[in-house]
């Protein structure tokens, strides 16, 4: 039987020898979750055209998935933690084959959105599963600055490497192969975990806040819903409000019973402190600054420049690469100077790059104009994943290793919808008001790329206050970083 506890700084814990192995599969398991949100983006046309999906239902391809994922991550992340880390990570690992396999010989519309929502419910324990591995598994802070420098890679390249696959798998076999892909890549992930990966869970109070995981659930999922019903019905549409309204009062709701439970689902101590909260406050606004830009820069490769979904997936490569340089120079500097300038320079990069963009007109080239872009950017995002993953979830022990990394899944999910929701609105609204302003008789060149510079400019502006955020309200050393290097002892 394998028994765990947390140990004070400065305690000599056994070394999992078997620790880099096991950072294989965690990052397997990784690139599979990032990649399937990308991967499925390039293949939605194609699967709406076989399955006869109508415009109005397509979103629940993406939404389907979203819905599941953010709203659950949280109970995820706590059953993560009193199951056993491992367990409840190949659980999700074969949940998530499972679902995939489902989706990829589905023949109706229904069928498909069911399999994105199971795929979503595995997901949910997946990833914080495997984020509170690396804090539980990597006890010293220089090693797990390089196993966070891994994971930042393939959360800021994964993306752009889905959307090559996809292109790939969709342009010349089928849209089915976008989901069926995951199956190997889970199986194979299985069979290294059994072996390699260390199991660890919480001791102590293990009970489950039923009354708040269903508050939290609930709010969740109406918030991710009333965002995405922004995308048809407008920021002011009746279901939108209503929603988010019901969403706002359940997550109130939440956090009082969090603040009068014995043992809470979320423990408020993990987000009311100031460096972890600066990480989930800056990760929530990076996804709503950041994401949305590989759904508008796809739209212009194709949409205005003429380009095949192969052919732009291609293009985003360059922002892989430059993800994986960055995310090994900040695994580097990380233990010599901290996380907080180093990831503020990250920042600095990627608002320069992303400003960029505010200067794209119709006749805009690759090279000229995108490429210059996708580098600053590419070496921004490394800068600030790697030590924004260290800090959210930094001195959070044992017990709450896995909600304190389903939090920062979380940020990261709820900002990137609320994002694509919000900037998709701009930019669509900006289209439509340069169509009637220039008496146009429907979207051209020129009027889609003035939405897409609109939506970027408030990009721009939400890059730099998460960055603001993140100066100012993270103050963590690389002293401090030193003094939680003694974690967790782990007896068979």
């Amino acid at each position: 039987m394998t028994t765990t506890e947390s140990l004070a700084p400065g305690t000599v814990s056994e070394v999992d020898p078997r620790r880099w192995k096991a950072l294989v599969v965690i990052a397997i398991a990784q690139l599979m979750v990032v990649l399937d949100a990308s991967i499925v983006n390039i293949a939605m046309p194609s699967m709406q055209a076989d399955l006869g999906i109508s415009d109005a239902d397509r979103q629940w391809i993406v939404t389907a998935y979203t819905l599941t994922f953010g709203s659950l991550l949280l109970l995820g992340g706590r059953i993560a933690d009193y199951a056993g880390r491992k367990k409840v990570f190949i659980i999700g690992l074969l949940g998530f084959a499972g679902a995939s396999a489902l989706g990829g010989i589905a023949h109706s519309a229904g069928l498909l959105f069911a399999a994105r929502g199971l795929q979503g419910l595995f997901a949910a324990l997946l990833a914080p599963a495997a984020l509170s591995l690396i804090t539980v598994t990597f006890t010293d802070s220089k090693e797990r600055a390089k196993a966070f420098g891994v994971y930042g890679a393939i959360s800021g390249g994964g993306a752009a490497i889905g959307l090559v696959l996809g292109g790939l798998l969709t342009q010349y076999a089928s849209w089915h192969w976008t989901l069926l892909v995951n199956v190997p890549i889970a199986l194979i992930a299985v069979a290294l975990a059994i072996p390699y990966v260390r199991d660890s869970r919480a001791t102590g109070d293990t009970r489950y806040d039923i009354p708040g995981a269903i508050a939290a659930t609930s709010g969740l999922f109406c918030l991710v819903f009333g965002i995405t019903r922004a995308e048809t019905d407008g920021w002011g549409g009746q279901s939108t409000v209503t929603f988010l309204g019901i969403s706002v009062l359940l997550l109130f709701v939440f956090l009082f019973i969090e603040y009068r439970s014995s043992h809470p689902l979320l423990p408020l101590r993990i987000v009311l402190d100031r460096n972890r909260g600066g990480a989930y406050l800056a990760s929530f606004f990076v996804g709503i600054g950041m994401f949305s830009m590989f759904l508008f820069i796809s739209y212009f490769f194709q949409a205005v420049l003429g380009y095949s979904p192969l052919t732009s997936g291609l293009l985003f490569l360059p922002f892989s690469a430059g993800v994986i340089i960055s995310a090994g120079i900040a695994s580097q500097l990380l233990p010599r100077f901290g996380p907080r300038w180093v990831t503020f320079g990250g920042f600095l990069l990627a608002t320069a790059g992303m400003s960029l963009y505010l200067r794209l007109a119709a006749d805009s080239t690759y090279v000229a104009n995108i490429l210059p872009s996708i580098i600053l950017m590419s070496l921004g995002m490394g800068l600030i994943f790697v030590p924004l993953s260290a800090t959210a979830l930094f001195g959070v022990g044992n017990h709450d290793a896995g909600v304190a990394s389903a939090v920062l899944n979380t940020a990261q999910q709820i900002g990137g919808s609320i994002g694509i929701a919000f900037l998709n609105t701009i930019a669509a609204s900006a289209t439509t008001a340069y169509i009637v302003a220039n008496q146009l008789q429907g979207p051209t060149p020129d009027a889609l790329v003035h939405g897409f510079t609109t939506s970027f400019m408030w990009s721009v502006g939400i890059m730099m206050f998460a960055g603001l955020v993140w100066v100012v309200l993270v103050t963590m050393t690389k002293k401090d970083m030193a003094s939680n290097d003694a974690v967790p002892a782990v007896t068979h």
